[in-house]
């Protein structure tokens, strides 16, 4: 077993994962020309000596370092000479400071790392969308040392995993422990948008609100078959993946509190896991967590820079996303017993429909498999689900009818509320 496993840049969780078999490490500045697979307002800050620092210390302990640029869509700066200069200065720092490898997205960041920068190792993120033979032997023809293959789309797909590895030589690796949708029709609009708002050049400049993850996990509260409806492996579940000839497995996520990311290594390290599944795929709602933690930290400098922007939005217009956030746990630690409880144990033989058939044209409704299982395994507080589901609704009305960007109240048909139409072609 290998483990490629999220940073935080805590000096301390370098030093606790010493006794697991974590290879890697990952991670990037909050913010650069490429831009990520995160927004910047989910990342702590991050200097350049900080993650030089960072990179020096993981090497001496023996684990390697990965320096993301896996967004799915540069905005065509990788074409201007201006983009140009800007990557290849990044590349330079990237390769003098012990970064050993990098992640990419693009077909086009492939060949330019190849070519210029031989020394780094290159990574295909799961960005890259890998769910099938063609695609990896593509991305291998075209120098890949490792892909990440697609967890939306093939965690559950175990004979394609077989092929797939049977297809490539390069070294595959498999999210395991993000909760996306299986098969998400948002995910190609969240990797663009997620992409965009890490890049330096962007015109909000750092200002986002994550619409696809707010829909995901509204959705997961309105119907709980699609907490198990996810692209998780369970820890107890690793053993049949390195049957199919896979050992190298990815732990996210990013930023997390050390004590959250150490917890998530002990259990996939010993492939078993007894208690809530989500305390290692969920990146909110911890719990023991002091509310002082670095994670938890977001002073006015950052309200004023990722939320407080009058141009982009009416601020006032987000107070229900505060709320939201509030609610459930990704601004402050939970107290009391967790709103959702999802019984790992109560998940045990859930991969025995998977090893022989498959879900990628099959109506759920039809097979329900998921269901029955999330009948058995999820368990959620009616009340503190009323209250969110509440907060999700009206932030979604905000947005879906046009509220949370102005100023003045709606016009209908083109006419302010409480005024009066002087087109004569208007009726009365």
């Amino acid at each position: 077993m290998r483990l490629s496993v999220a940073t935080n840049f805590d000096p301390q969780l370098i030093e606790s994962l010493k006794d697991y078999p974590v290879v890697e490490l990952f991670g990037k500045l909050r913010e650069d020309v490429v831009g990520g697979g995160r927004a910047p307002y989910q990342l702590g800050k991050v200097s350049r000596r900080q993650l030089a620092e960072h990179v020096a210390q993981a090497r001496g302990a023996g684990i390697a370092f990965n320096y993301l640029l896996n967004a799915a869509c540069l905005g065509n700066v990788e074409i201007t000479r201006k983009g140009q200069k800007k990557i290849n200065r990044l590349l330079e720092w990237i390769s003098r400071i012990g970064v050993t490898s990098v992640t990419v997205a693009t077909p086009f960041m492939l060949q330019l790392v190849k070519t210029r920068f031989p020394q780094l190792r290159v990574r295909i993120s799961v960005f890259a969308g890998v769910d099938r033979v063609r695609k990896a032997q593509m991305w291998e023809e075209m120098g890949a040392d490792c892909i990440v293959l697609d967890s939306i789309l093939v965690n559950r797909e175990l004979q394609t995993l077989r092929e797939i590895r049977k297809a490539v030589r390069c070294d595959l690796e498999l999210m395991a422990n993000n909760n996306c949708l299986s098969g998400c029709s948002m995910s190609p609009m969240h990797m663009n948008a997620l992409a965009h708002a890490g890049q330096t050049g962007s015109e909000n400049k750092g200002f986002f609100v994550d619409w696809c993850f707010l829909k995901c996990t509204a959705m997961k509260l309105e119907n709980p078959v699609n907490y198990i409806r996810s692209e998780w492996i369970r820890p107890d579940d690793l053993p049949i993946y390195e049957q199919l000839g896979y050992d190298l497995f990815k732990i996210a996520e990013r930023d997390l509190p050390t004590e959250i990311l150490l917890a998530r290594v002990k259990a996939y390290a010993a492939r078993r896991f007894d208690g809530n599944l989500l305390d290692l795929i969920q990146p909110y709602g911890f719990q023991g967590i002091k509310e002082g933690a670095r994670y938890y930290r977001r002073g006015l400098g950052w309200m004023l820079r990722f939320l407080i922007r009058p141009g982009l939005v009416n601020p006032l217009r987000l107070i229900p996303l505060k709320r939201l956030a509030e609610l459930r746990g990704m601004i402050r630690p939970l107290e009391g017993d967790p709103p959702v409880y999802i019984d790992n144990r109560a998940l045990d033989g859930f991969l025995e429909r998977f090893q022989d058939q498959s879900c990628r044209d099959v109506d759920c409704e039809d097979c329900r498999w998921c269901h029955q299982f999330a009948a058995r395994a999820v368990h959620i507080d009616s009340a503190s689900r009323d209250q969110a589901l509440a907060a999700y609704t009206e932030l979604f009305d905000s947005m879906h009818g046009g509220d949370m960007w102005r100023y003045l109240p709606q016009k209908k048909n083109g006419v302010p509320h409480g005024g009066s139409c002087r087109d004569p072609e208007c009726s009365s």
